[in-house]
């Protein structure tokens, strides 16, 4: 992790609350250390990460403050759980609306929306292992440079219960584990297209451009689908989009594009935008799909 990112990060202050017509007195957290996760982008980091995928992640506790000793006995335990902050949100909202399901606003306190009055997450991982000031962790929902701020083990016989009742997610789950409803199928551009970034530019999104897409590809804001003005639908894929249309219960993915335009990609100052290099060598290949 660049020192340009600890000076960056050294220390996060939540934004002051509002209660009873006065303001609170604001806290600060000192991040622990920073996860490198080589997701550079939302997109990449699922809501509810695979248990079983197979993923290697490091969290790099900071040097100078008896971190390695913190660890001391971590390594016995299968789990632990991570409590970090959702460092690229500014704001909040009251009301959300959640990735999974229908297109329904829901109380941001019902939900696990990074949107909240001081952004804090905590996802449970599998601790893969313990090498002095790192720990390796197995799937996680962490973009790259997620700052961490502690670090608890996972005990199932407190931290689990599997018969209590979720509310609206409920729901949510019994509509997910039911069959896709929509088939998708890629065009012969589509299909080029993907092929080209898998080989060359070793990217690929389209497993889960079809898990959203089978499920319900109506236009629906956080999972950035909606209706374009001259017809058919895109959806968001990170630095990406996929256009497609829908056809009773096909989808059909018609064609790739860059999530940036080139004015973009040239200028100065966007070098770090994700998959740069792969979308101006899209954009040499395939000018007719830039976007405005």
């Amino acid at each position: 992790m660049s020192s340009a990112l600890h000076r960056k990060n050294a220390s996060l202050r939540p934004q002051a609350l509002v209660h009873g017509g006065g303001v609170s007195d604001s806290l600060t957290l000192t991040p622990i250390g920073f996860i490198r996760t080589g997701k550079q982008v939302k997109f990449q980091a699922r809501h509810q990460p695979v248990d079983g995928a197979e993923e290697c992640n490091v969290l790099e506790l900071l040097p100078g403050v008896n971190f390695d000793q913190a660890l001391q006995d971590v390594a016995g335990f299968d789990r632990v759980w991570l409590l970090w902050w959702f460092h690229r949100n500014e704001t909040w909202r009251p009301l959300v609306l959640p990735p999974r399901g229908p297109s329904r606003r829901r109380g941001v306190f019902a939900t696990r929306s990074p949107h909240r009055p001081n952004p804090l997450g905590m996802t449970p991982v599998r601790l893969l292992g313990v090498e002095g000031r790192r720990l390796l962790l197995g799937a996680c929902d962490l973009v790259e440079g997620t700052p961490v701020f502690d670090v608890k083990p996972y005990v199932p016989a407190y931290d689990a219960f599997p018969e209590a009742k979720a509310g609206w997610i409920d729901e949510v789950d019994a509509l997910v584990n039911a069959p896709p409803r929509f088939t998708v199928n890629f065009a012969s551009l589509a299909e080029e297209q993907a092929e080209w970034l898998r080989v060359e530019h070793q990217v690929d999104f389209t497993a889960r451009l079809q898990e959203l897409l089978s499920r319900d590809p109506t236009p629906h804001r956080t999972r950035r689908i909606r209706k374009r003005p001259s017809g058919g639908f895109e959806i968001g894929c990170g630095a990406w989009r996929a256009t497609f249309t829908v056809t009773a219960e096909i989808v059909t993915v018609t064609a790739l594009e860059t999530g940036y335009p080139l004015r973009f990609l040239i200028r100065e100052g966007y070098e770090a935008v994700p998959d740069r290099e792969a979308q101006l060598a899209f954009l040499t290949r395939w000018p007719e799909t830039a976007p405005e």
